[in-house]
């Protein structure tokens, strides 16, 4: 069946919106979708669904403090949305930034932010435009930067946020938002896992604004897909022959360590490496390595709603969703979670 952009629309009510985290990482809910059953569980018992000898694979990225308030030396005003960073060596410290502004800058001239330090407008390219920072990025993203919540969430980020819009293994500093799913894990719940013979694996993938960006045509053959940059590293790649030659399961945590996975598995089979992705997965893929995601619930008409739509089955993620709005399931990155099987190239 050909799919267009209206099949992967659906009312949502507002309140569903999860506008804070729970107190307890853990005490989310949990929409087991079981071949035809929607089983609902407590996040906590997802450990009880899982056998020894799995995998989990989560996303290690930080969320950068990337968002911004500046003042041009016309004395415009601007806001900024650091999208990704360059290089950031003592001969070239620059950035991708989202900007708005009522008119844009231009090469050579400066923005003044946060009050506190200069930057240099470079060259455009596309939506995006290149600074360049006057120190190191990270210090100075840390030092003076805000974090970006969702556009849905409708408070400025505080302390608490600061603390739960980062997952517990974070560790290396790239994303502008969160890999969701794995904000469900304390460091508890992980020891249990690992007790129970449950092996824990990491990629890098830096989620880029683009993931809140809608797709705006019908016919999905013509949208063109964000670009994110991954690693996948040779040990990974080890935990994940291990666990398929025993007879494991490969469970993604998250739809952008799913990304990753099947972005560096586009050969048949996963290699390590970086690089940028623009894979845009939907009915009809067949998925390569991952055959369990644990995932959040998606925006209406978006990639990633046909991103689980391909993995689980068009039908089934839509009665999945019809169920979690009647059971008043909390929506998107502070919301609750399901749980996946692969059911791509399967009848």
């Amino acid at each position: 069946m050909k799919y267009s952009l209206s099949d992967f629309d659906f009312d949502l009510p507002d309140a569903l919106i999860a506008q804070m985290p729970l107190p307890d990482r853990t005490a989310s809910r949990l929409l087991h979708v079981d071949g035809e059953q929607l089983v609902d569980r407590h996040f906590s018992d997802v450990i009880d669904q899982l056998a020894a000898g799995d995998l989990l694979v989560f996303n290690d990225t930080r969320v950068l403090k990337a968002r911004f308030f500046g003042v041009k030396e016309t004395g415009g005003k601007v806001q900024l949305l650091v999208e990704r960073v360059l290089s950031n060596t003592d001969e070239n410290r620059s950035v991708l930034v989202q900007m708005r502004a009522s008119k844009s800058p231009l090469p050579g001239s400066k923005i003044r932010l946060a009050e506190a330090f200069d930057v240099v407008v470079g060259e455009r390219q596309g939506e995006f435009f290149t600074l360049f920072f006057p120190d190191d990025i990270f210090t100075l993203l840390e030092t003076y930067g805000r974090l970006p919540l969702p556009p849905y969430i409708e408070h400025d980020a505080d302390d608490f946020d600061e603390q739960r819009y980062q997952t517990v293994y974070n560790r290396v500093p790239g994303a502008v938002a969160a890999p969701t799913a794995g904000l469900h894990f304390d460091q508890a719940l992980l020891e249990r896992c690992q007790q129970k013979g449950i092996e824990l694996a990491y990629v890098t993938l830096h989620v880029g604004a683009g993931t809140f960006q809608p797709v705006r045509v019908e016919d999905l053959n013509e949208h063109v897909m964000h670009s994110e940059w991954y690693t996948v590293p040779q040990e990974t790649v080890n935990a994940v022959r291990k666990t398929k030659a025993a007879g494991g399961k490969v469970i993604a945590v998250g739809t952008t360590s799913m990304r990753a996975l099947e972005s560096a598995s586009q050969s048949g089979q996963l290699e390590a490496g970086s690089d940028d992705t623009q894979l845009f997965i939907t009915p009809g893929y067949v998925f390569k390595t991952v055959d369990r995601l644990i995932t959040n619930f998606h925006l209406p008409k978006s990639t990633l709603m046909m991103l689980v739509s391909a993995f689980a089955g068009y039908d089934r993620i839509k009665s999945a969703y019809a169920h979690a709005i009647a059971q008043r399931y909390r929506f998107f990155s502070y919301g609750d979670a399901m749980l996946l099987t692969n059911t791509s190239g399967k009848a």
